[in-house]
C-alpha cells in the first residue's frame, strides 16, 4: 500500500501546494519564501547538522593532518560543519616537490586534479615483484586511493604548484606517515 506525507501533495491530488504571499516569493523559486540566506546562516541557532554551510575559498583551514612536502587545507570536516562521514579539502604541492610516503587509514580517498600535473606513486606486486607505479595526471583527472594503500604525491613541474581537491569517507583527515612505500597485503587493511 502506497503512503504519502500530508505536507507534500501527490501530483494526482486535486488542488495545488500552498503558496506564499507574493511579497515572500523570489523570481527563481516562486514557491519558496524569500529570505536573506547569508544572514540567516550566520545568525542561525540551528545545530551544525540542521543547516547548509558555505565555506569560502579564502576560509580553508590548514589546521588538519599534514604530510611533509605538501600542504592540506580542510573545507568540510566534522569540526568545521559537523560532517559525520566525509572530509573534503585541498592539497597543494610546491614545484619540484614530492610528499612523504603515507596512507589514509580506513578512509577511501577521491582526488580531483585542479591545477598542474601531479603524479601519484604506489607499489604494485601483481607481476610477482614489487614495482613502483607512477600515475601522471592533468587538470580534470580523478584518482581513487583505497584505504590503507601506501602512496605519495609528486609535482615534477619546476615552475607550477599542483593543486587537487580531496574527498574522504571519514569526517576528519586521517594521515599515517610512513618511512617507505610497501605493497598492501591482505592482512594489512585494518
Amino acid at each position: 500500500m502506497a503512503t504519502h506525507t500530508p505536507s507534500a501533495p501527490r501530483p494526482d491530488e486535486a488542488g495545488s501546494a500552498p503558496s506564499c504571499p507574493p511579497a515572500e516569493r523570489d523570481a527563481f523559486h516562486p514557491d519558496l519564501p524569500d529570505h536573506d540566506h547569508a544572514r540567516a546562516a550566520e545568525d542561525s541557532t540551528l545545530p551544525l547538522r540542521a543547516r547548509l554551510h558555505h565555506i569560502r575559498a579564502d576560509a580553508l583551514n590548514g589546521d588538519t593532518a599534514q604530510t611533509g612536502g605538501m600542504r592540506r587545507f580542510a573545507a568540510i570536516s566534522g569540526s568545521s560543519v559537523g560532517s559525520e562521514r566525509i572530509w573534503m579539502g585541498q592539497t597543494h604541492v610546491a614545484p619540484s616537490t614530492a610528499s612523504s610516503n603515507h596512507h589514509h587509514g580506513a578512509s577511501e580517498t577521491a582526488i580531483h586534479v585542479v591545477k598542474g600535473h601531479p603524479e601519484f606513486v604506489f607499489l604494485d606486486d601483481s607481476g610477482g615483484t614489487p614495482e613502483e607505479i607512477r600515475i601522471r595526471t592533468s587538470p580534470g583527472d580523478y584518482i581513487f586511493v583505497p584505504p590503507y594503500v601506501p602512496h605519495r604525491e609528486e609535482n615534477p613541474s619546476p615552475d607550477d604548484e599542483a593543486v587537487v581537491v580531496i574527498a574522504r569517507s571519514t569526517q576528519e583527515a586521517i594521515v599515517v606517515n610512513l618511512a617507505e612505500l610497501y605493497v598492501l597485503g591482505e592482512g594489512d587493511a585494518g
